[in-house]
């Protein structure tokens, strides 16, 4: 269980498996309120999963290559982030259509976790698939455009998320321990990156963030057991732990925003670690008193 937090730190809520897909790595989970379902998926099993919260329905597609985030596109669709770059994704006739390479001078790269500012700009981050050589980069999507990068040297990157008055980006160098804040712009230049957490040796790698109605952000905790809340100043607030190790990311859902649901992995694990986490894998919820911010649309003109 994750080591060194204050005693007054409290756990807030007790997690369940709402779908034990058995993910490699779940990652990404995003929320459309239209279809009241959670999207997400399984990059290294090269899958996208969907759950209909509403009547339970479960839906699989395979991807041609690791998919490692999802964006809603306005008026309908969505764009995935695969290892070959920007995709347009048909969940109808599960066709992917190319929209843009990204780092095809690094083959040893992927792309990573990505999310849509309250302006409708994808913002998403690039890593190195063997996670030992700093060849990983924050990049934004312009309209019409190519990707941006706007930071770099990281191993993998996780994020990014932003405050509710979108003057704030927050983006994670997991490697590091390290959870950064920028200062965001009207027009996407971020600006003054400072640290905003460091995660403690023995409480697992910050992985995915997500951001509350307060200005929260909460983080899974690869090898962590669980998530962590933080105040908009870095106070570590609250936790939730959870049965497995590897908590990779959270979204908020249902009709209130008030359902959490996080992705977990099996990745890593030893045969005798994956026995004893059967759950390992699977997609989690649980209730929480703060809402979460609506999901964006990316806009592509």
């Amino acid at each position: 269980m994750p080591a060194g937090l204050s005693p007054a730190i409290a756990d807030v809520a007790q997690p369940d498996c709402v779908w034990d897909v058995g993910a490699e790595l779940g990652e990404g989970p995003v929320w459309s309120a239209a279809e009241q379902a959670v999207w997400f998926v399984d990059i290294k099993g090269r899958r996208i999963h969907r759950l209909d919260t509403v009547s339970g329905a479960r839906r699989s597609w395979d991807a041609p290559s690791n998919p490692s985030f999802l964006a809603p596109i306005a008026g309908g669709g969505w764009l995935v982030g695969l290892k070959t770059g920007l995709h347009r994704f048909n969940p109808k006739s599960g066709a992917f259509t190319l929209l843009s390479t990204v780092e095809a001078h690094l083959p040893d790269n992927r792309l990573n976790d990505g999310c849509v500012d309250a302006q409708g700009r994808l913002w998403f981050g690039s890593m190195h698939d063997l996670e030992t050589a700093s060849s990983g980069a924050l990049y934004r999507l312009e309209a019409r455009g190519a990707p941006v990068a706007v930071d770099w040297n990281y191993v993998i990157t996780n994020g990014p998320a932003f405050s509710p008055d979108g003057g704030v980006l927050y983006h994670t160098d997991t490697l590091g321990r390290l959870i950064y804040a920028f200062d965001l712009g009207q027009d996407g230049n971020v600006s003054n990156r400072r640290v905003f957490a460091a995660i403690e040796d023995g409480a697992g790698y910050p992985d995915g963030p997500a951001v509350d109605a307060e200005g929260c952000v909460w983080t899974g905790l690869f090898g962590g057991w669980g998530l962590r809340r933080y105040a908009p100043t870095g106070e570590l607030l609250a936790q939730v732990r959870f049965p497995c190790a590897n908590v990779t990311k959270p979204t908020f859902g249902g009709d209130d925003l008030k359902t959490v649901y996080a992705t977990t992995a099996w990745k890593g694990l030893d045969t005798a670690e994956r026995a004893a986490q059967p759950q390992a894998g699977g997609l989690f919820s649980f209730t929480v008193d703060v809402p979460g911010l609506p999901q964006a649309e990316l806009r592509l003109d």
